[in-house]
């Protein structure tokens, strides 16, 4: 035992006395060395896009507010709604105390947007310009009813915590295409409407994949990401000797126990030493002409604003990072809906129609897929008092919308439908899984066959589930 210790002390002081010596030349700087390229076998197909931006809209947007137009139920305000259509075994606990389920028509007028003739929301101005290239889609539907579930199913596939997020299997699989960036960028802002449900890291976790595939949370306020700078009186030299050095003490350790987890901190060693001259850059929108910056509107230059991300997602896409998620938090409107969900809107309808127009310019649309929507939709029914102008909405994970633009996906396309009451799918029904599995497939992925073994039992994203649902692929 003491000899055992000995040996280990001398290895150690002897790796400190040679820190002078490292050679910038040595396996710790070989940049092929050190990022993932993804798996052999993948892509398994021709891929349609390149990497993904996922602008998801935290709280449950009200479908029939914004995408699913119900122009009869202006008809039936203040109605019951009919127990055969909503029965009260489907009604959460905030609501189903309530003595009357009364139809709350949207307060919102609609309109038939580009040559699709897609019906939008007036709360909606800027996104109906881009409706063509909006691949619509009205008949999603989930199996959770409360926020967190809903939130971990549609970013894990399962709604129990553990699983990796759809960014680290993306990234697992595939690879970066940036040695100085993350594969997998996550960054929030929140809603002018309330302050929305809490975010959890473990949304862009990696799970029980390897922790080198998690997202790099941006941070919304002072610096992005933590020690992005080097502290008062250390040099760039002096940071790369102390990279290599713990480079050499890391693999020392490695050699003799072999966890994988080791050679992941060495890798994210090198990747944040790396981040710490891109990450400036990319953040830097001095190359940014005027009428880019006007294009997305108000808050492009406030850290943490939703105009601002959109920006840096951009930007972002444009150095390669494969996976970009936007958390906007706030859509959660129990009570007086039409005015929370009108600030929610003005917060994210112009600068998620700049993304779109911004990557179209550039050429970028065609291989970046946009990914919009939340976690579940809303109930017609007015949880509260409802009055003309004002209405809540509960939880419905029955129906809700979500979009999809660029990547492969089908511009000019509304898919599937739902009931006179926006209350169940009628045709054409997308699972998240089916989701998930569609998504994969514009990557070049086959959803089957991304599989990592995990405690004796092979796993997937989409589980034992999910089908690719062609009509949404262009």
């Amino acid at each position: 035992m003491n000899r055992e210790l000995l040996s280990r002390r001398s290895v150690l002081l002897g790796s400190l006395a040679l820190t002078s010596l490292l050679n910038r030349e040595s396996p710790a700087n070989d940049h092929e060395s050190m990022v993932h390229k993804g798996l052999p076998a993948l892509p398994h197909f021709a891929p349609r896009a390149k990497r993904v931006i996922y602008l998801f809209q935290s709280g449950g947007p009200a479908q029939m507010d914004l995408f699913d137009y119900k122009p009869d139920l202006s008809k039936r305000f203040g109605e019951e709604v009919p127990r055969s259509v909503y029965p009260d075994d489907r009604k959460t606990t905030m609501s189903s105390a309530q003595a009357s389920f009364p139809v709350a028509p949207s307060t919102f007028k609609f309109s038939q947007r580009g040559q699709s003739g897609s019906w939008m929301s007036d709360a909606l101005p800027h996104m109906g310009g881009m409706a063509d290239e909006m691949c619509i889609i009205r008949s999603m539907h989930t199996d959770a009813i409360n926020h967190d579930p809903a939130i971990t199913f549609q970013q894990t596939g399962s709604q129990i915590p553990g699983r990796p997020s759809i960014g680290s299997w993306i990234g697992y699989g595939l690879g970066s295409h940036n040695d100085n960036l993350p594969a997998f960028v996550a960054m929030s802002s929140r809603g002018s409407g309330k302050s929305g449900q809490p975010l959890y890291d473990r949304l862009w976790g990696s799970g029980f994949l390897p922790s080198k595939h998690q997202g790099v949370k941006f941070r919304n306020q002072g610096d992005p990401v933590l020690d992005i700078s080097d502290p008062a009186g250390v040099s760039r030299d002096q940071r790369r000797t102390m990279i290599d050095s713990l480079t050499k003490l890391n693999r020392l350790k490695f050699d003799q126990i072999k966890d994988p987890e080791i050679e992941t901190r060495i890798t994210q060693y090198e990747l944040a030493y790396r981040m710490q001259m891109s990450v400036p850059d990319l953040l830097d929108f001095s190359d940014e002409p005027k009428h880019v910056m006007d294009l997305y509107g108000p808050g492009v230059k406030t850290p943490g604003r939703y105009a601002y991300n959109c920006l840096i997602a951009r930007r972002l896409a444009e150095r390669g990072v494969r996976f970009i998620q936007l958390f906007h938090q706030g859509w959660d409107q129990h009570a007086n809906l039409p005015a929370q969900i009108g600030k929610q809107c003005k917060d994210t309808d112009q600068s998620t129609t700049a993304l779109l127009r911004d990557l179209k310019q550039r050429g970028m649309l065609d291989d970046t897929l946009i990914i919009w929507g939340g976690e579940f939709g809303r109930t017609i029914y007015s949880q509260g008092k409802l009055t003309e102008k004002s209405y809540g909405r509960d939880h419905h994970p029955s129906c809700f919308t979500m979009w999809m633009a660029g990547g492969g996906a089908q511009g000019g396309v509304n898919h599937g439908k739902t009931d006179d009451y926006s209350v169940n799918v009628t045709e054409d029904a997308v699972s998240i899984h089916d989701l998930h599995a569609t998504v994969l497939h514009l990557l070049g992925i086959d959803h089957e066959r991304l599989i990592h073994k995990y405690q004796g039992r092979d796993f997937r994203l989409t589980d034992v589930h999910g089908t690719v649902v062609q009509p949404l692929i262009s």
